[in-house]
């Protein structure tokens, strides 16, 4: 008896005792933070809410997040934005791609119920194969931004069989979780990207198990063709900490699982050895004196000739490679490609280097011939597109490093410059105001504009839908002086411009909505208001907000006076509002004085 009522006493203790929850969650906080550091506070629910998941299904809802309305040809046509060369290589990329989200789109929203549905389906996961530097990862970046799907990159050397610092090949499908903002069903709809895949390929001389090759290609097979992801893993305290709130909020154990059905796996190598594969299935492969010397532009030739067995003889395991249906060769990139490159006003390289300067207010331009050079340099380097990177940073780092402590507002790069950089530095220093120079300057800014009008011209087709009137000269002009005073991407340009030219649309309806007056701005009148709000560095909305408190008394009284009711506004209006409403006014007597002569 005595026993049972110490019991009872305990027991009463301890609910006297019991910390409050809060304090039990404030303590559990701490104690999370303290031993993995501020990643912990990823998982309380005001840091990382999660996702409404009450829509399921993959319907409507994650349909109107991705930005996914395109036809093949569209996406080609972006890319040829951007991309130089490697025509085959975006078609193909572009068709299978835009193929794989269209029927994922058209499978989520057939009715019924069928289990069956959809079994056996083939992902169409592509293998790009071609040398360094020749834009593949880019490629895929790009396809990715466009069509608004999560996108995670993983290196395949650092995959074992068991798993990398303490995770697996799995932890790629979580990675998309995170770059979804932790919304699952957008998540089983991105892309994931491994590269150095034949790095992975099966050694044949060596002896025992292969974890880090063959072991990597057998935990890849699931995932590439459909299995379910569980969130929650022994390896990761961020997702054991996620399990903990979740249980704490609902009371229930859910799984948190992510579907790979409709996940695109994209697989990218080198692959420097597989034409000798190709030549000894081809019986081309020369033995003896009378061999040639391997030619790489013959070896290219050959690439573009695999098949299925040749990766498998390269030592990939068959059912690996039958999960990639679609190969893809990109050719390895010449001078001349480089070059083009370089031109691209799209080219993140100049891009960068302009925005460097940019923070220091100078201005910098490049010569073509300077570009030339540039991109032979980059070629003899052998390693692609990086190589350009190292050739500018070489050229120019002195001229960043000293420029900056200088009044010297505007550098050009010659050809002079690309071969001696320091020679040029010093005769930059000491002519600082050299008249010839100075005409160098502009002859190159504008031999630059006018490649840069191309460029706006031939991306009309990408925005007819969305222009609402034709691509102009002034219009193209407004785009290039967005582009030039911003630093941002052509693309990026564009968009600004077209948003604002909707804007002056909006304000002619709010105009009439408020004072009965109907307007219409035109095209110099339009620019005039892009151009005038960009030089105040203010938006359109204000800036045609101001303007309307001197245009509407104005027209008020036109309206009374001459019983006008539509304005078509000329660029006057915009610059000198009175002295298009005095002309107006002017217009209108002496429409009335000669009908009365009459």
């Amino acid at each position: 008896m005595s026993q049972s009522k110490n019991n009872l006493d305990n027991g009463d203790k301890t609910k006297r005792n019991a910390p409050d929850p809060k304090h039990l969650e404030q303590q559990l906080t701490d104690y999370l933070a303290k031993k993995y550091s501020d990643k912990a506070r990823q998982a309380a629910p005001e840091f990382c809410p999660l996702p409404d998941l009450e829509d399921g299904g993959g319907g409507d809802g994650v349909w109107s997040r991705i930005n996914f309305d395109m036809r093949p040809e569209e996406l080609v046509a972006y890319l040829d934005q951007y991309i130089v060369r490697q025509d085959e290589a975006k078609a193909v990329l572009a068709t299978k791609i835009c193929t794989h989200f269209n029927r994922a789109k058209y499978l989520s929203k057939r009715a019924g119920n069928d289990p069956a549905d959809g079994v056996g389906l083939i992902k169409n996961n592509v293998l790009l194969i071609g040398p360094t530097g020749v834009g593949k990862t880019y490629l895929v970046k790009l396809i990715a931004a466009k069509l608004g799907v999560p996108f995670v990159k993983g290196d395949a050397t650092k995959f074992s069989e068991t798993g990398y610092v303490g995770g697996d090949v799995e932890d790629l499908v979580r990675d998309l979780v995170r770059e979804a903002g932790e919304d699952i069903e957008l998540a089983q709809y991105g892309i994931v990207y491994v590269d150095e895949i034949d790095k992975i390929a099966a050694s044949h001389n060596l002896v025992g198990p292969d974890v880090s090759r063959t072991g990597v290609q057998r935990a890849l097979l699931k995932p590439m063709e459909e299995t379910e992801v569980d969130l929650k893993v022994a390896h990761d305290p961020i997702s054991q900490i996620q399990a903990i709130e979740d249980y704490r909020k609902t009371g229930k154990r859910e799984k948190r699982a992510v579907n790979t059905r409709h996940i695109l796996f994209v697989m990218s190598g080198a692959f420097g050895d597989l034409p000798e594969v190709i030549k000894r299935r081809m019986n081309k492969k020369e033995l003896g004196f009378g061999a040639k010397v391997a030619d790489p532009a013959l070896d290219q030739e050959y690439m573009h000739e695999i098949t299925p067995q040749d990766l498998v003889e390269y030592g990939f395991e068959t059912e690996f490679v039958g999960r990639l249906p679609v190969s893809v060769i990109l050719d390895e990139l010449t001078a001349d490609d480089l070059h083009q490159i370089l031109r691209n006003p799209n080219n993140p390289v100049v891009i960068s280097k302009k925005r460097d300067f940019a923070a220091y207010n100078i201005d910098l331009r490049f010569e073509d011939e300077a570009l030339k050079e540039l991109a032979r340099r980059a070629a003899q380097m052998k390693t692609g597109a990086r190589a350009l990177v190292t050739v500018v940073e070489k050229a120019l780092l002195p001229f960043e490093r000293k420029l900056p402590s200088t009044d010297i507002a505007q550098l050009l790069v010659t050809p002079e410059l690309v071969a001696d950089p320091k020679a040029e530095l010093e005769r930059v220093l000491a002519l600082a105001d050299d008249p010839a120079q100075e005409q160098r300057f502009e002859t190159a800014g504008r031999a630059e504009r006018m490649e840069l009008l191309k460029m706006i011209a031939r991306r009309e087709a990408m925005y007819t839908d969305r222009l609402e009137a034709e691509l102009t000269p002034a219009r193209m002009d407004l785009i290039a002086d967005e582009y030039y005073r911003s630093g941002m991407s052509l693309g990026a340009a564009f968009d600004q411009v077209i948003e604002r030219l909707h804007q002056v649309r909006e304000f002619e309806v709010a105009f009439f909505d408020r004072y009965g007056i109907k307007i219409k701005f035109s095209e110099a009148a339009e620019v005039a208001v892009l151009a005038g709000a960009a030089a105040e560095g203010c938006g359109v909305q204000p800036y045609c907000a101001r303007l309307s408190q001197v245009l509407e008394p104005g027209l008020r009284l036109a309206r009374e006076r001459t019983g006008q009711q539509e304005f078509t506004l000329p660029e006057d209006a915009v610059f000198d509002t009175e002295h298009y409403l005095h002309g107006l006014f002017q217009a209108h007597y002496s429409a009335t004085l000669e009908s009365r002569t009459s």
